[in-house]
């Protein structure tokens, strides 16, 4: 059974004349007739009773109507449900990012994302860049911002750096004002309030440690970010922080890193293997356009809306400029 002699099987039946239903279907009147016989020769019984030029429908062209029309209506709800997300009307996208991307950067780009696409549902996973990898890589993440250089080895991944950003020291603003700059040797003695196992912001800052020839003290460990802030604001220790996370922290002392410092460069990754969903795609455009470091403004969101109404003929929407490994910005 067909879907298009279900078509012409109802255009007779509605129309109770072959011609006319030819000419609202779209075809020729032989053709419908000859497609009408070969639905009633595969269902073994008349649709239809022809006497006289009368076409009427027959007990079993009765049974079939409701249930063909059934169909139809069903297809076109199929055809609505995928066009909706063809326009970004409806769907979701998985992102992995940092927590202290999650506290930084995300929140106003998630607003411009959802001021354009309302329906799009956003799933958020916090983690280390670690685990982010793994996620994308068992399929469960459509994109991710992870920290540059990948874990390696790392399963086949696109990038495109989306910001470098400088590390800073924070400290309750109710103890002695540290040195300023700081040096990272001068962390040898001051307890440190530490992040989690797998976070990159431990890892970066342990190295650096290492480096200048010894091993950092934590006074407490294992906390996410708010955790570690709410430790650094009660005068437990200093902590090595994002300098967007810092700056949105008005109640606790900010000091920057004598050069060269620290630094983190943040990526956008998808898999190479498995082109982003188009809404995922969309957020991937928004994101990019924070490379700049400055808001959307609103004639950009609108222009970006009517943009992603527009079929993307290359597939990749945003991520077109991105290669593996490192993308330089512009």
């Amino acid at each position: 059974m067909q879907f298009h002699q279900l078509l012409y099987f109802v255009a007779v039946a509605e129309t109770r004349h072959f011609t006319r239903a030819a000419e609202r279907v779209h075809v020729s009147q032989p053709s419908l007739s000859q497609q009408i016989r070969a639905l009633e020769k595969e269902l073994g019984a008349e649709l239809f009773s022809r006497a006289r030029g009368n076409v009427t429908l027959t007990d079993a062209g009765e049974a079939l109507l409701p249930l063909a029309r059934r169909i139809l209506a069903d297809s076109e709800t199929a055809r609505l449900e995928v066009q909706e997300l063809a326009q970004l009307r409806r769907g979701r996208v998985r992102l992995g990012a940092p927590p202290s991307l999650c506290t930084g950067l995300l929140p106003e780009v998630l607003l411009a994302f959802h001021e354009l696409h309302p329906g799009i549902e956003l799933l958020i996973e916090e983690n280390g860049s670690h685990d982010l990898v793994r996620a994308l890589a068992r399929g469960d993440l459509d994109l991710a911002l992870v920290v540059l250089p990948l874990p390696a080895p790392s399963p086949a991944l696109t990038t495109v750096e989306l910001l470098h950003e400088d590390l800073v020291v924070v400290s309750s603003a109710s103890a002695p004002a540290p040195r300023s700059p700081l040096r990272i040797a001068d962390l040898a003695d001051r307890p440190l309030v530490m992040f989690r196992h797998g976070y990159d912001l431990r890892d970066l800052t342990v190295a650096a440690c290492r480096a200048e020839g010894f091993e950092p003290s934590f006074v407490v460990e294992g906390g996410e970010m708010d955790a570690v802030l709410g430790f650094v604001r009660a005068g437990l220790g200093m902590a090595v922080v994002p300098s967007m996370v810092a700056g949105r922290t008005r109640d606790l002392r900010v000091t920057p890193l004598a050069r060269p410092g620290l630094s983190r460069t943040v990526a956008l990754a998808h898999r190479s293997d498995v082109a982003p969903p188009r809404a995922a795609r969309e957020l991937q455009r928004v994101l990019l356009s924070t490379r700049t470091g400055a808001p959307m403004p609103a004639e950009t969101r609108a222009a970006a809306s009517a943009e992603a109404r527009e079929p993307d003929a290359a597939g990749q929407g945003g991520a077109a400029g991105a290669r593996e490994g490192l993308t330089d910005p512009p």
